[in-house]
């Protein structure tokens, strides 16, 4: 097969020798928005992760396979992948354990103040702070109950946390006390102390959490979103945090990015801003390689 892999997969070059001697092409290009490095109608196959967004996925007329360093599938065209008949894989569990970690220490940063003393730091001030927050205990409604999700799960549930899911497809798991259909979700919203969202970006889930769901959170819940951006509602959220009906926020992810400069967010005291940030971890790239060489050899 003729492979076009591009730079989203930093450890690339380390795989040629063995994705050749699979008997595949590779043709290599650093950044997805530059000029192809070849004619498109050689391409059959690619590894990438934004290339579609730059490059017009009908104009590779050969394409059949398409293996994406994202965990999502957002930045593809589905219809037409699936209308084609080409095989599309993510980097599904690569990037999980970060972001389970990431949410975690968002919360945590919240319930403990962290901010607050970080400033009395600067500022050489001894004051204590009375108002800290334990998080066992607390019901955490993760929807999304993937990779992601489940490895959220885990760790809340080390914390003594009561766990729920909401999933598309609910599932008997142990990592989850239980799992409802996200047509059910109304009904779980007013316990959760925490709402996780590792939902995909899809038709359906697109604005999920609007201001109707929002308002059905107790005012002492926290919301962490490292799933995308436009599943949350942000006009909504910057609503009810302004007004109070919101304890706290950690976004990793917004519905434009970079987040603009103007954003109420980024003055509120009570969330956390990190830029599309939470998959980073140093364990990646060994992940994402098993995953490539596993996949690549069955094509």
């Amino acid at each position: 097969m003729n492979l076009l892999i591009t730079g989203a997969w930093q450890e690339a070059r380390e795989h040629f020798d063995e994705i050749k001697a699979l008997g595949h092409s590779i043709v290599f290009m650093q950044q997805e928005k530059d000029v192809l490095p070849c004619d498109s109608g050689w391409v059959e196959g690619t590894i990438c992760n934004g290339l579609f967004l730059h490059h017009p996925i009908d104009a590779f007329p050969n394409l059949r396979f398409i293996q994406l360093t994202s965990a999502g599938f957002d930045r593809v065209d589905m219809d037409y992948v699936q209308s084609h008949g080409i095989e599309i894989h993510s980097a599904r569990g690569v990037y999980s354990i970060p972001m389970a970690e990431f949410a975690l220490c968002g919360v945590l940063r919240l319930y403990k103040q962290t901010r607050f003393f970080e400033e009395n730091r600067r500022a050489h001030r001894w004051e204590k702070h009375r108002g800290l927050r334990e998080l066992f205990g607390k019901t955490v409604v993760i929807v999304g109950c993937g990779s992601v999700g489940t490895e959220c799960a885990k760790r809340f549930s080390a914390f003594g946390c009561r766990v729920i899911g909401a999933d598309i497809a609910p599932r008997a798991d142990e990592a989850y006390e239980s799992m409802l259909p996200i047509d059910k979700l109304d009904g779980i919203l007013p316990s959760a102390d925490v709402l996780v969202l590792t939902v995909p970006l899809t038709r359906e889930t697109e604005r999920l959490i609007d201001r109707r769901r929002l308002s059905l959170l107790p005012k002492t819940a926290v919301i962490v979103n490292i799933s995308r951006g436009k599943v949350l509602d942000e006009s909504a959220l910057i609503e009810q945090l302004a007004a109070g009906r919101l304890s706290g926020a950690v976004l990793d992810v917004f519905e434009t990015e970079p987040l603009e400069e103007d954003s109420p967010l980024w003055s509120m005291d009570n969330v956390i801003i990190t830029p599309h940030n939470s998959f980073v971890g140093e364990g990646n790239g060994e992940r994402l390689g098993e995953v490539i060489s596993r996949i690549i050899q069955q094509v």
